[in-house]
């Protein structure tokens, strides 16, 4: 199942070859969102591997994007314990147009989010 998230990319970290065979790529996207009179900021850390290292680069930085990315968790055991971790793997990344950043930033800062309708009715997200 795909994801979609918008946010501003606020870091870029270089390739890291892993292995011979494998390398990874990390970026950081703010995202914010308003609740009320609050505004509630998360930073989600993403990863590219593979040929999808090069989709982004320091062009992004800064810049409003739309990431598309797919869930992943892995199970590791070792000496006795079990850990868990999971992945935000990118498989696409646009930046949003310049217009789009410009009407976000023309919402008076005093809007009333519960007033507003929803964008988009039937989305597929579960919540």
């Amino acid at each position: 199942m795909a994801f979609e998230v918008t946010g501003k990319v606020i870091d870029i970290q270089p390739v890291n070859k892993v292995s011979d065979k494998f390398r990874k790529r990390e970026f950081v996207i703010e995202k914010k969102e308003m609740g009320g009179s609050s505004v509630f900021v998360d930073y989600l850390k993403f990863q590219l591997t593979q040929d999808k290292c090069d989709l982004i680069n320091e062009s992004f930085m800064n810049e409003e994007v739309k990431v598309t990315f797919n869930l992943r968790g892995t199970k590791w055991e070792k000496e006795g314990r079990t850990g868990y971790f999971t992945n935000l793997d990118t498989w696409k990344i646009e930046k949003i147009s310049s217009s789009s950043s410009k009407e976000r930033q023309d919402i008076p800062p005093h809007t009333n989010f519960d007033e507003l309708p929803p964008e988009s009715e039937g989305s597929d997200l579960p919540f």
